[in-house]
């Protein structure tokens, strides 16, 4: 089966996600097996994020494998197997793939996106992006430390003494 459904919130990172509302492709397969149904099929869907290094918005896509295996409800299951167990299970005849499909969005979206491999970043001093001027230079800022000596050597340099 093909479908087309809204991205669920927060599906991503904080620096790189797939915006909420916005198109997933979900291209399955849904097989019916002993224990329950086995799902398996891909997703895709656009991101938007920015570079950790220059902060510049970043565009990209995104396409994950899925495959998980829904038991059914034996109605024999304790209130203490109730808990996340890790398992799928079916909600009556239904399937609730968001579990699924953030888990594998989330672990295939890279921890530090970068807008390209050899990204420069911000200059630390002024916050320029040094990719648009790569040739970008500050003055050696004096240390204010130091500053009163830098101005009697600016004075001795004007006059010479003799002694």
């Amino acid at each position: 089966m093909s479908r087309t459904v809204p991205a669920p919130a927060d599906l991503g990172i904080e620096v790189l996600s797939v915006p909420e509302g916005s198109p997933v492709e979900l291209d399955l397969r849904l097989e019916a097996v002993m224990e329950g149904v086995l799902v398996s099929g891909t997703a895709s869907a656009g991101l938007v994020g920015e570079c950790v290094r220059c902060l510049q918005d970043l565009t990209d896509e995104v396409s994950v494998d899925l495959q998980e295996l829904y038991l059914y409800d034996d109605g024999d299951r304790r209130p203490a197997d109730e808990e996340d167990d890790g398992v799928g299970r079916l909600e009556g005849d239904l399937v609730d793939l968001e579990p699924l499909l953030r888990d594998a969005v989330v672990l295939a979206l890279p921890f530090q996106p970068l807008c390209e491999d050899d990204c420069p970043g911000l200059c630390p001093e002024c916050g320029a992006r040094l990719a648009d001027d790569p040739d970008h230079t500050h003055d050696a800022p004096v240390d204010p430390r130091w500053a009163g000596l830098a101005a009697l050597r600016g004075g001795e340099q004007g006059q010479q003494h003799d002694d």
